[in-house]
């Protein structure tokens, strides 16, 4: 899933490159949509509309990353996990390989009880 950071500060100069002497780095985020973020640059960008060494962007983080899920299950639904249950997450993983990997070994260790599932989410 791509999300997305409002990021900017004060800068030495407006050449944009190099942070004003003390300032640090400002990142809002992150935001699910990219119409979310534009809210929040528009904000920022308007507190500082004075300031012309202020800048913010908006950056696309589109980083993906595996996870795998599961547990044992009430029923074959696999909706609700069995009440005491607790819900496995094992990750993140940064390949669908790895992910993979991980699941066959939960899935092979869970394989004679039927009400145990386990899944590969990408994040």
């Amino acid at each position: 899933m791509t999300k997305y950071w409002v990021v900017g500060g004060e800068y030495r100069s407006t050449k944009f490159r190099d942070l004003a002497e003390g300032a640090s780095e400002e990142r809002h985020g992150p935001f699910d949509d990219y119409e979310a973020a534009r809210k929040k640059w528009a904000e920022r960008a308007m507190a500082t509309v004075d300031s012309a060494t202020s800048r913010f962007h908006i950056e696309q983080d589109s980083s993906t990353e595996y996870w795998v899920v599961g547990g044992v299950y009430a029923d074959g639904r696999f909706e609700a996990l069995a009440p005491g249950a607790t819900e496995e997450r094992h990750g993140p993983f940064a390949s669908p390989e790895a992910a993979h990997a991980k699941w066959r070994e939960r899935s092979m260790a869970t394989e004679e009880d039927p009400l145990a599932m386990f899944r590969i989410e990408r994040v």
